[in-house]
């Protein structure tokens, strides 16, 4: 339906007053200069039913005198026109030269309706239209709604859409305003195309951007839609990448996108001048302030000669250095890096000049656009308050922490002038997104099996900052609930406190003879040393207990009337079966599982307390998907804090990744841990450190390191006091599948072992007889008859290496992150146990 706006009204001052013979234009009214000398009391109002006469005669303005002039009655007919509220207004000479305002007023819209649309929400599209229900109608803003409508639609990728606005009327002057929406078919982004890149193939840059090709799985995700806004953001994100990586020349010169009528879609362009790679030549410190030492801020400096040139180092080393400079009492001092190009040798000398800059102070710091989330916990991400210089190091670290809160969509921190020249208010605008989420994960791996998750989750709970998750576990071998609450600023300073409550149950499978129970309760605090290092200190505290079958917890074997004469077990060191007799080995009957698991049965619930910490370095360039940087973990726990077990673990493990040729990544992983023996305690087997896949690939979960070698039991994996392992993986596209699929190659090679176990070898059998669980067991189906000492465990302790080969395929999925790994050993223990075909992962929808 078609809508025209016709505005009545507009008088010929001019041409009045000298008297000259003209046409009147459409709308326009003639008043005789009799009605001049009218004032605004006695103006009389004709059509009105709702808009009180008063109100129309205040747009009415007298002027010198009191009177109403020509000026004043033309001034008062465009602001009523414009108020929005009439669809008609003219004015007339009545008799006697008063002035006649006869109006006609716009409809009331009664309901607001919107038909056809399913992929938005109704409530969405009524937040966005001016015309609201109980309100005045306005052609010109149904008009207008219109177009807000398709243009909603075409940035959630749908450009076919139409909207065709439909007014039905009612009785008492009222309308109701109907929307029909022609969504039409999601229009995505066919292909991406870059220009003018050398240095990087085209696959890598696909990474940087946001904008990805529509493919089979883009119903899953959103980043296919065509967005000229997200696009746009993508030239700067290439521009940055360049920049990062030597080119200091870079250019992103266009981005040009073009639908394709035939494709139904869009095809978008980069067009790039890279120019040349530049490395540091030198570095320097200049300083113009009186005895200011500029060299003492080389510490702070992340920018070496003989690197490549980094933009963003040089950012941050700036922002360290104003912020250090700050610290020493130059609260005006600003740093500015500078750079001269030596375009033969490619090189680029940085200075770093500090200088003393304006003395401007924060009058001000107003927040607009938080609707939900607390001032104070914006606020609190600044370093600056009310009062302060005006750093601008310190405004661009505090935009930085809000946009990584993942609360906002957008922020934006601006400047505007104060009530003096040294005065300044930063104006912080933002844009809140929902900070909840349901899921339902779903998984399986050949160690785990199936595996169910339903959670539930909120990252900003009551707009306060604080974040709390529940989620519960079911799967084919794991079960388990879990409570988690971290309140990031605990007492007002920086530092996050969390609190963890949680069960777990593991049952038995083909790994493991035994299933295991815990509850534990585990309060952490986290502190952040700088944006690559970050603490954690930690207590924990759990209660522990095994369990087993029947038929692998009893000792109670009799054939008829006679004793069972216990199985013999079987030498580590020759492999031939000894004489039980004089061996001791009376714990073994009936296929039971090992010596340690049934004295941890026979010892019930168990309890830790442990005080620990974790150190952890990150200079990743993505911690999803990385191709750059270097991750390193060391952790350790002291348990002995009360409790029944007393150790001390360490453990390590570094990751270091860098680009290769031709899209190549090549990672290298080191890791090892020991646990050390506290005090006169026996160090328990479920203390120790199990091994498999999880540190050469090709070997079964627990399928390394000391065993139990008894081949009548359960041969149960018994762990070691200490691993080390090294990995070596180069991971590769498919540069014949398209980018968005995801997928990628990787070959590798394993090498580790696990050694060492000092668990239990030796258990009184009084202790198994008088357990609840063994209760019917009596000294004559045990041998030996009496109350003695079982010594039968023997086991497989051998400082072996452990090594192997293999290829992988690494799925970045809709569905989650998705392995799959072949592996063939090199290397193996005797009695280690192999899995060469490994498969994991989940999915969150």
């Amino acid at each position: 339906m078609k809508f025209g706006l016709r505005l009545r009204g507009g008088l010929l001052a001019t041409l009045i007053m000298f008297g000259a013979p003209v046409v009147a234009p459409v709308g326009a009214v003639f008043v005789s200069s009799s009605a001049l000398a009218q004032t605004v009391q006695s103006i009389s109002v004709e059509g009105n039913r709702r808009v009180e006469v008063e109100t129309i005669r205040s747009y009415f303005k007298p002027g010198p005198g009191g009177r109403l002039d020509q000026a004043s009655i033309d001034d008062g007919l465009k602001a009523l026109i414009e108020t929005g509220l009439f669809q008609d207004v003219r004015i007339n000479r009545g008799s006697g030269g008063q002035i006649v305002v006869s109006v006609v007023e716009n409809p009331v819209i009664g309901r607001i309706a919107f038909e056809g649309n399913k992929k938005i929400k109704d409530e969405q599209l009524t937040a966005e239209v001016q015309s609201k229900a109980r309100g005045t109608f306005s052609r010109a803003m149904v008009q207008s709604d219109t177009l807000r409508i398709a243009e909603i639609y075409r940035r959630s990728g749908r450009y076919d859409v139409r909207v065709t606005p439909e007014i039905i009327e009612q009785p008492n002057n009222r309308v109701d305003l109907i929307f029909t929406v022609e969504e039409g078919a999601k229009t995505g982004v066919k292909s991406i195309e870059f220009v003018g890149n050398n240095a990087f193939s085209s696959y890598r840059l696909r990474d940087v951007i946001k904008t990805h090709e529509s493919n089979l799985l883009s119903f899953l995700a959103s980043n296919d839609i065509y967005d000229p806004d997200r696009v746009e953001a993508d030239r700067d994100l290439i521009r940055r990448f360049y920049l990062k990586n030597g080119f200091a020349d870079v250019q992103v010169v266009a981005a040009l996108t073009e639908y394709d009528p035939e494709k139904k879609g869009f095809n978008v362009t980069f067009k790039i001048e890279e120019g040349s790679q530049y490395r540091v030549g030198t570095v320097d410190f200049r300083s113009s302030i009186a005895n200011f030492d500029p060299t003492t801020l080389r510490a702070y400096s992340r920018v070496n000669v003989g690197a490549l040139y980094n933009v963003e180092a040089v950012e941050k080393s700036v922002e360290e250095m104003q912020i250090e400079a700050s610290r020493r009492g130059y609260a005006f001092a600003v740093v500015r890096p500078g750079g001269d190009r030596n375009f033969e040798a490619h090189t680029v000398s940085v200075v770093f000049n500090i200088d003393e800059g304006p003395r401007t102070y924060i009058e001000r710091i107003n927040v607009r656009g938080n609707t939900r989330t607390r001032d104070y916990v914006i606020r609190r991400e600044f370093d600056i308050s009310e009062g302060d210089a005006y750093n601008r190091a310190l405004v661009d670290r505090a935009e930085r922490r809000l946009k990584n809160l993942d609360y906002f969509k957008t922020v934006k921190i601006t400047t505007e002038p104060g009530s003096s020249s040294d005065r300044v208010v930063l104006i912080v605008d933002l844009e809140e997104k929902s900070t909840g989420d349901f899921s339902v994960s779903g998984g399986y791996s050949t160690t785990d099996g199936a595996l169910a998750e339903v959670s539930i989750s909120e990252r900003n709970l009551l707009g306060r900052g604080l974040f709390a998750k529940a989620s519960v576990t079911y799967g084919q071998y794991a079960r388990g609930y879990s409570l988690s609450f971290v309140e990031p600023y605990l007492l007002d300073y920086r530092v996050a406190l969390g609190l963890d409550l949680y069960q777990r149950q593991q049952l038995s499978n083909s790994y493991i003879s035994y299933g295991t129970k815990t509850l534990g309760f585990s309060p952490r605090l986290g502190f952040s040393l700088r944006e690559d290092l970050a603490l954690q200190l930690r207590y924990s505290i759990y209660q522990q207990e095994i369990t087993l079958p029947y038929y692998l917890a009893n000792c109670n074997n009799v054939v008829g009337s006679s004793a069972f004469n216990p199985s013999p077990a079987f030498s580590a060191a020759s492999g031939i079966p000894l004489d039980p007799s004089t061996n001791g080995l009376g714990c073994y009957s009936d296929g039971e599982a090992s010596l340690p698991v049934r004295k941890e049965l026979a010892n019930g619930k168990t309890l830790t307390s442990a005080l620990g910490y974790t150190l952890t370095y990150n200079t990743l360039d993505n911690n999803k998907n990385p191709t750059d940087g270097l991750l390193v973990d060391f952790r350790q726990d002291f348990a002995g804090v009360g409790g029944d077990v007393t150790y001390l673990k360490s453990v390590v493990d570094a990751k270091y990744y860098a680009p290769l040729v031709s899209d190549i990544v090549g990672l290298v992983r080191v890791q090892g841990g020991m646990l050390n023996k506290i005090g006169n305690n026996e160090i328990r087997m479920l203390d120790q450190f199990q091994m498999g896949p999880n540190l050469v690939r090709g070997f079964a979960p627990n399928g390394i390191g000391p065993r139990d070698l008894n081949p009548f039991g359960t041969q149960d994996a018994l762990g070691g006091t200490k691993y080390w392992g090294a990995s070596f993986e180069l991971q590769m596209p498919f540069w014949f599948l398209p980018k968005e699929v995801g997928l990628k190659g990787a070959v590798y090679a394993d090498a580790g072992g696990l050694f060492d176990y000092q668990g239990p070898t030796t258990w009184s059998v009084t202790n198994e007889m008088t357990t609840t669980r063994n209760s019917n067991c009596t000294p004559s189906t045990i041998n030996p008859p009496t109350s003695g000492t079982c010594t039968g465990l023997v086991y497989d302790n051998g400082n072996v290496v452990r090594s192997s080969i293999g290829v992988g395929l690494i799925w970045q999925s809709p569905f989650g992150p998705l392995r799959f790994d072949y592996a063939v050993p090199l290397t193996k223990g005797k009695y280690d146990r192999t899995q060469e075909f490994r498969f994991g992962g989940g999915t969150s929808f």
